[in-house]
């Protein structure tokens, strides 16, 4: 059962797999064609957005059901099986596919190296707009949608079961979330026109929170493939400033999105928000207050402090902790701060989801004096402010109105 009482649930939806992690301990991996390398035991469970989010949600004590597409199949019988172990009715909005695979990956996160994953789609591809049925919206208050982009029928056709996916929920009333992923460039999905999805989809979208280098990629190929080639690697986080996020947040919400979220990796996370109050009140059932300071906002906010055990599902269960946040209407300070102590707990584990801790917990380890990283040094023309002992940056877009300003809006 949840801890908190919402009067209303979060449907998490979209992509599920199985995930197979073995551990991988010490430095110099490296995997080498006939080389066997030695590893530890295998962590068996559940990826993808649906289960690192939704259940990261659960353990927060959210009241949570999870709408995502499996086969009948063992690893099926699987995902099901950890579902129903985690919690009461979690799996009861699951959809089992005849006759399809199930989706499972293989996750190799050695200590100090980014994951890498060997993945198969399976019964993801074929999800469609007519899954979520509209009995399954009544009681809900938020919809969150994630990867996309390793789900066949959401990028097919110039997106059009994703656009059709998100205004339906929207017209339902929810408040909408998305979530992406980076897809292979030389898939099918890396080759579709996403700054057109995305241009198509945007308006529908309250909540937005791509990677970095995920919205690089899809808004600015070019521009991502030149940095790659610069500079040899996928970590382009290393290379990005204060002017290119300013950039990228400022097209995102021209777009269409209310409020855009960045997930920076081990560097925190950046929030922009829309200056249009109008945008804002039509963010669904779980629309902000005015007096709680949403409007016209740009904040960043470096991770806490913790010994990594592994990164599987660090920037889901960073989603869980500001969907968290925001459902129980707080502030966006206080909701980006719930955002990365949930995420600075996931990876204190190997797994996704089991260093997750009930948001009370979270919230104690914040007011104890949680320690934090220092702040990448890209933050030029951002203020520094404390709140409730915990350190956020304010960018000069940062512009708060009084409550009577806003109203006038």
């Amino acid at each position: 059962m949840p801890d908190i009482k919402l009067p209303y649930s979060v449907i998490v939806g979209g992509h599920v797999c199985l995930d197979i992690i073995p551990t991988v301990q010490g430095g110099g991996f490296q995997m080498i064609p006939g080389k066997l390398v030695d590893v530890g035991q295998a962590v068996i469970s559940t990826g993808g957005a649906v289960a690192n989010t939704g259940i990261a949600l659960h353990r927060l004590g959210m009241p949570v059901r999870l709408m995502g597409k499996v086969g009948n199949d063992i690893f099926g019988e699987a995902v099901l099986a950890v579902f129903r172990k985690e919690g009461e009715g979690l799996a009861d909005g699951m959809i089992v596919a005849e006759g399809e695979p199930t989706s499972y990956s293989i996750v190799i996160s050695p200590p100090g190296i980014d994951r890498m994953f060997l993945h198969c789609t399976g019964a993801n591809d074929t999800f469609h707009s007519s899954d979520v049925e509209m009995e399954a919206l009544e009681d809900a208050g938020l919809f969150h949608f994630g990867y996309p982009p390793l789900m066949r029928q959401m990028y097919v056709d110039d997106g059009a079961e994703l656009i059709r996916l998100m205004r339906k929920v929207k017209e339902a009333g929810l408040t909408t979330s998305l979530d992406l992923a980076k897809p292979d460039p030389d898939s099918a999905a890396g080759q579709v026109n996403w700054k057109a999805i995305l241009t198509a989809v945007l308006p529908d979208v309250d909540l937005f929170h791509p990677s970095i280098e995920e919205i690089l990629y899809m808004l600015r190929r070019e521009r991502y493939e030149a940095m790659l080639q610069q500079y040899g690697s996928e970590r382009l986080i290393e290379h990005v400033d204060g002017e290119l996020l300013e950039e990228l947040s400022s097209e995102l919400l021209r777009m269409g999105a209310a409020i855009v979220v960045l997930k920076l990796g081990e560097h925190g996370l950046y929030m922009r928000t829309t200056a249009n109050a109008a945008r804002l009140a039509e963010t669904g059932r779980y629309s902000p207050q005015l007096q709680n300071n949403w409007l016209n906002r740009e904040l960043y906010i470096p991770c806490f402090q913790v010994e990594v055990a592994g990164t599987t599902g660090a920037g889901d269960c960073t989603i869980a902790g500001f969907l968290a946040g925001f459902v129980q209407g707080l502030t966006p300070e206080e909701t980006i701060i719930g955002a990365v102590g949930a995420g600075a707990c996931n990876v204190e584990r190997p797994d996704a989801t089991s260093g997750i801790q009930a948001w009370q917990s979270v919230q104690g380890r914040i007011a104890a004096g949680w320690a934090q990283h220092r702040p990448k040094p890209y933050l030029g023309g951002f203020q520094t402010d404390v709140y409730s002992d915990t350190m956020i940056y304010s960018g000069p877009k940062d512009q708060v109105l009084t409550v009577d300003e806003k109203v006038e809006l």
